[in-house]
C-alpha cells in the first residue's frame, strides 16, 4: 500500500474516530411470536458498528431480479457515505466473486488478518418461510446460470472498506475490531441474506447482533408460487419472518437521517472547533477518495 493511500486511510480513521464519539438512536421493528410488530427505539455507537453487504452483484440470471438491484443501488451511497463518515466498518460481501478482488488491498486486508476463533454456533430452530422459492423464485421465468462476476459497479468500494464471502473472516474483523452490531443489507431476503456465512442465521449463532435494513433488501420470490401474493408482498413477509425469528429490521432512510442529524450536531461554528473537537474551515480537510478498478489494479476474471 503505498504513502498516500496509508495517510488517507489514517485521516478517514481519526474523522471517524471524532464523528463517532455522539452515539445515534434508531427505530427498530421486531415482532412478537404470535406475530405482532413492535418498534423499540436503541441507541448505537457508530464505532461498534458494521454494514455489510450481501451479493449486490453486478448481474443475475433473473432479469426480474435484476431490475430490482438496480433500482436499489442509488440508495446504498449515501447511506454507505453517511456510515463510513460516521465510523461504520463497510463490508462488501458479493459471493463467488473473490478472484476479481485478489489484488485489491481491500481485499488483502481481509485476508491478512489475524482469526478470532469462532464460538460453539447456538442451536436455535430454523422455521420454514411463509413463501415458496422451491423453483428458485424468480419472476420473470429464467433459467439459472451464473451471471455475476463482481459487485454492481454502481456501489463505490472506499479505501477503508473490507471485501470478503467467507464468514470466518468476517466474524474476525468484527471481533478483532470490537463491533457490537452488524448491519445487514443487499439480497436476496429468502436466500443468501439469511444463509450465506457471514449473514443473519450464522451470524447470529455465532453471538454477532444483526439488523437488517428492510429497505435495502429483496427476495426471490415469483407470485406464481404459494402464498400467491405480489412480489413485493412476498418480500414484506420474509422480512416480517426474520423480525419474528431472527432479528429486527431497521429503515436505511431512518439510518441515513440518525447519522445526518450527528453529523449537523457535530459541525463547527465559522472558525470554530466542533462539538466532537474537529478542527473548523480554517483547517484542511481531506475527502476519502474511493478506489476504482484502475486504482487498485484489480483483476478481472472472465
Amino acid at each position: 500500500m503505498n504513502r498516500r493511500t496509508l495517510l488517507t486511510l489514517a485521516t478517514a480513521r481519526l474523522a471517524a474516530a471524532a464523528t463517532s464519539r455522539s452515539p445515534f438512536e434508531l427505530a427498530l421493528r421486531t415482532r412478537t411470536e404470535a406475530g405482532a410488530a413492535a418498534t423499540l427505539r436503541e441507541k448505537f455507537n457508530a464505532a461498534e458498528s458494521a454494514m455489510i453487504l450481501c451479493d449486490m452483484w453486478d448481474s443475475h440470471w433473473c432479469k426480474g431480479a435484476v431490475t430490482r438491484v438496480n433500482q436499489m443501488v442509488p440508495r446504498f451511497v449515501p447511506v454507505l457515505t453517511s456510515a463510513r463518515r460516521a465510523g461504520f466498518i463497510v463490508i462488501h460481501a458479493p459471493s463467488d466473486t473473490m478472484s476479481f478482488y485478489a489484488d485489491s488491498p481491500q481485499r488483502r486486508r481481509m485476508t491478512e488478518l489475524a482469526r478470532a476463533a469462532t464460538p460453539e454456533p447456538r442451536a436455535l430452530p430454523s422455521p420454514a418461510l411463509p413463501i415458496d422459492d422451491s423453483a428458485g423464485g424468480c419472476d420473470t421465468s429464467d433459467k439459472f446460470f451464473k451471471a455475476w462476476s463482481r459487485q454492481h459497479a454502481g456501489i463505490p468500494i472506499d479505501p477503508a472498506d473490507y471485501v470478503s464471502d467467507k464468514g470466518e473472516e468476517v466474524y474476525s474483523l468484527l471481533k478483532l475490531r470490537g463491533i457490537r452490531t452488524l448491519f445487514v443489507a443487499g439480497v436476496h431476503t429468502n436466500m443468501c441474506i439469511l444463509n450465506r456465512s457471514f449473514a443473519i442465521k450464522q451470524m447470529t449463532r455465532w453471538g454477532v447482533r444483526c439488523i437488517l435494513l428492510r429497505d435495502l433488501t429483496d427476495s426471490m420470490y415469483d407470485p406464481q408460487a404459494a402464498p400467491f401474493v405480489s412480489h413485493e408482498r412476498g418480500t414484506e413477509l420474509v422480512i416480517e419472518h426474520i423480525e419474528r425469528h431472527w432479528c429486527p429490521s431497521a429503515l436505511s432512510t431512518d439510518l441515513l437521517a440518525a447519522l445526518s442529524s450527528g453529523e449537523r450536531d457535530r459541525r463547527p461554528s465559522a472558525g470554530g472547533p466542533s462539538r466532537a473537537g474537529k478542527p473548523g474551515p480554517g483547517h484542511l480537510e481531506r475527502s476519502v477518495p474511493v478506489m476504482t478498478e484502475r486504482s487498485f489494479g484489480v483483476r478481472r476474471s472472465h
